[in-house]
């Protein structure tokens, strides 16, 4: 089978690995010291993923991933992410596939288009969208866990239409009796010159307060489910770089009858890479 529209792999042998094999092998890896004995993987609805390179935080977004597989087949994987701002568009792939390292991942076209027409605001085509890191570089993982599920990908402001999406796409799939799965694709703060937010100097105090302050203000959201608040939170501490994304895919699990989220793993660049430049990572599902 292939797609007409296929978008290509952009990050592949750069960002994450180009050959099967190679993803394969650090799926393994970071699944081989995976303890998820204190996660209640019962009936999981979804969960929250970092999109940076593998190296730093593909370990954490595979073990998300690979928890939300489970004995029932999965229809579709949604997966909410694009770096947009409050007054951006909503990017919607309607048709095609994505190119992953272990085949071509479809997209379900008879549903992205009645979201699509359901939708009371315009959507554009992901396609025409030149960098996306935070949705291609969980599709490995998605194909590797998921093989023929079908995907509905979406890019969603950081602005109050992601929590409309998130409901009024688990409305959809209610009514349609499928079995998805969703994902909301986030990093956390980006802090240092780099990145032009230096609020607590440099050295070992600045990671210390982004990984027990500023990125647990948003992570103690997301665990409570608060899809109303991540938005504000985000924008005030900036410490999502994608909250509408985030919004969308907690407002859909809780549609969805999500009650309650366990923090899976949670890290920072720094930790790979000493640097005063550096981003957080967490890992969430619900």
């Amino acid at each position: 089978m292939s797609a007409q529209n296929l978008k290509k792999a952009k990050f592949a042998g750069s960002w994450y690995p180009k050959s099967d094999r190679e993803c394969k092998k650090d799926i393994e890896n970071y699944l081989s010291l995976f303890n998820y004995q204190n996660i209640n993987t019962k009936e999981l609805i979804g969960g929250i993923v970092p999109h940076a390179g593998w190296y730093f935080s593909g370990q954490i977004a595979c073990r998300v991933i690979s928890l939300l597989k489970s004995n029932t087949p999965t229809d579709i994987i949604i997966i909410f992410g694009m770096h947009l701002g409050q007054n951006s568009s909503v990017y919607l792939m309607k048709e095609g596939a994505f190119e992953t390292p272990f085949g071509d991942l479809f997209v379900d076209s008879d549903i992205a288009n009645q979201i699509g027409n359901m939708l009371s605001f315009k959507t554009n085509p992901i396609d025409n969208y030149v960098q996306d890191n935070t949705i291609e570089l969980q599709l490995p993982f998605i194909k590797y866990f998921f093989g023929e599920a079908k995907i509905i990908a979406m890019g969603v402001p950081a602005n109050s239409k992601a929590f409309q999406i998130g409901k009024k796409v688990a409305e959809l799939i209610k009514s349609k009796g499928l079995n998805a799965k969703v994902i909301g694709s986030t990093d956390l703060t980006h802090y240092g010159i780099n990145y032009d937010f230096m609020p607590q100097g440099t050295g070992k105090a600045s990671v210390d307060w982004v990984r027990s302050q500023n990125d647990k203000k948003v992570i103690d959201q997301i665990l409570a489910l608060n899809s109303e608040n991540i938005m504000d939170v985000a924008i005030e501490n900036q410490n999502a770089c994608c909250p509408g994304a985030v919004s969308a895919a907690v407002s859909y699990a809780k549609e969805m009858g999500a009650v309650s989220a366990s923090l899976v793993e949670y890290a920072t660049s720094y930790d790979k890479q000493p640097n005063n430049s550096f981003v957080g990572y967490v890992g969430i599902v619900f």
